[in-house]
């Protein structure tokens, strides 16, 4: 009885089992039925095909026309006696004046990008890309590989103009970045990490960005198209195949993409390529006069309705200014025409302007709007200087730039703090072992330093073999650090 009972109880669990599968079964095939029946219609196929298509005609048509750079050069390192010393425990203990022997050459490599702009041959690219090259080798779509001779170069906004001997050239078509609008699809092309003509594409995610201390005449257009190591130098295009930017930089605390690229425009890129080709050097137009933002409080001061302008703080003897009747304290809001809400504006629309030209002016002047003609002049040679570490003694190599609000609440740096802050050290800088990029310096033996040009006035004096005594801010405190020649 029990037996038989067992046997029942064995037969009920089985079918059971075998109801749940069936159920199961039919519930995954239900499922798979459901998940299939979507399916992509034909006008959305159709729509992303004729995008693709668009992109792909887009690439063909500009790709020819990017070339990949390698450069070369030869730069000298301080070679330590004993390996240990470049221990940092050890060098915690011992400090950074350790013996050291004669300098050791050694030869240095920079890939990145450049746009043949002419049929002569001439090539765009940025000027940290060539700078203070030995050898350029300029490699074209067809592998075909040429020496580049540098035709000139421009630090001030990092643009460069390098020439090929060649036949057969394809050059790219230019675009009015004036014209470019925030949001515009663009497409980035270049060498990333020397992976020669990649492509991404993006927006303009802002134009006019400025104080943000890649050059000194800065009004980059800013991109989320994928700008990486190697892409400098590339060409920014829009959706006609025209070229609207030169791929300058990225703004990253990776190293890599991080959705933020800077290119400067074609427009200024044109202009300084034309001058360089022309003339040899860049010839910038010159006011005379020192502006400032319009904060808050000082448009306040000044019952100004709006924070837009460039506000007047000096005006240079015998300048332009000077001699068209312009004041401290005049606002300046309009420029041939062209309205001016920075600081920024004012001063790369008068430096593309040539000189000798007579330029149209609006300005407000104890609440009045008036109206001035000035003849601008030539920037002179003096001023056309950027503190790009060009100096013979151990501050060689080191770039500074001065303070802007930007930088001071990007860096997290106190208000009350002056000083220039450090944004680019060269691999052969006596000063690299001691000085980092977003140190500020704030006294060169034991002078102080409150702006760009009192360090170039005090580092200008500074002699070949001299050692140095710095105060910088690094980490939220301030600390003595020497330069050592020995």
């Amino acid at each position: 009885m029990f037996s038989k009972g067992k046997g029942l109880y064995r037969m009920f669990i089985f079918i059971t089992l075998v109801f749940l599968l069936l159920s199961v079964s039919s519930d995954f095939k239900g499922y798979q039925y459901a998940y299939a029946e979507p399916k992509i219609s034909q006008q959305s196929i159709d729509i992303l095909s004729k995008t693709g298509q668009a992109i792909a005609e887009i690439v063909e048509d500009v790709k020819p026309a990017i070339v990949n750079i390698s450069s070369t050069k030869t730069i000298k390192t301080q070679k330590r006696s004993d390996p240990f010393f470049d221990d940092p425990f050890f060098r915690r203990f011992f400090g950074d004046e350790l013996p050291s022997r004669s300098p050791k050459e050694r030869k240095t490599m920079s890939l990145g990008a450049g746009v043949i702009v002419d049929p002569k041959g001439y090539i765009l690219t940025s000027n940290h890309v060539i700078q203070g090259a030995d050898e350029i080798k300029v490699t074209l779509l067809d592998k075909r590989e040429l020496k580049g001779e540098v035709i000139g170069t421009d630090p001030l906004t990092d643009v460069a103009v390098i020439k090929i001997n060649a036949d057969h050239l394809s050059t790219i078509k230019w675009g009015d970045s004036d014209k470019l609008r925030v949001g515009e699809t663009v497409l980035a092309i270049g060498s990333p990490y020397g992976l020669t003509g990649t492509v991404t594409m993006g927006i303009v995610s802002a134009v006019g960005r400025a104080n943000v201390g890649i050059a000194d005449y800065e009004d980059f257009i800013q991109t989320d198209a994928a700008i990486n190591p190697g892409n400098s130098g590339g060409a920014l295009v829009n959706v006609r195949g025209e070229l609207i930017g030169i791929n300058a930089a990225i703004f990253s605390t990776t190293g890599g993409y991080q959705g933020i690229g800077f290119a400067v425009p074609s427009n200024m890129a044109k202009a300084v390529m034309d001058s360089l080709i022309k003339k040899g050097k860049v010839v910038r137009g010159w006011f005379g006069v020192t502006i400032q933002t319009l904060t808050p409080e000082l448009a306040k001061q000044f019952n100004l309705k709006e924070e837009k302008g460039a506000l007047v703080g000096d005006v240079i003897e015998g300048s332009p200014a000077e001699k068209a009747g312009i004041l401290r304290g005049d606002v300046i809001i309009e420029y041939e025409g062209k309205k001016i809400d920075e600081p920024y504006q004012l001063r790369n629309m008068v430096a593309n302007t040539e000189p000798g030209k007579e330029v149209e002016l609006k300005i407000i002047r104890e609440n009045k709007t008036e109206k001035r003609k000035v003849t601008i002049g030539e920037l002179p040679a003096e001023m056309q200087k950027s503190a790009k570490g060009e100096y013979n003694n151990l501050l060689r190599g080191v770039t500074v730039q001065d303070f802007t609000p930007e930088l001071q609440n990007r860096l997290n740096l106190p208000k009350k703090l002056k000083g220039v802050i450090v944004t680019d050290i060269s691999e052969d800088s006596p000063a690299a072992m001691a000085l980092m990029q977003g140190d500020v310096i704030q006294e060169i033996n034991r002078q102080k330093i409150t702006s760009v040009k009192d360090y170039e006035s005090i580092v200008a004096k500074v002699k070949p073999d001299e050692n140095i005594l710095l105060l910088i801010f690094r980490g939220g405190s301030s600390i003595y650090i020497t330069l050592s020649g020995k």
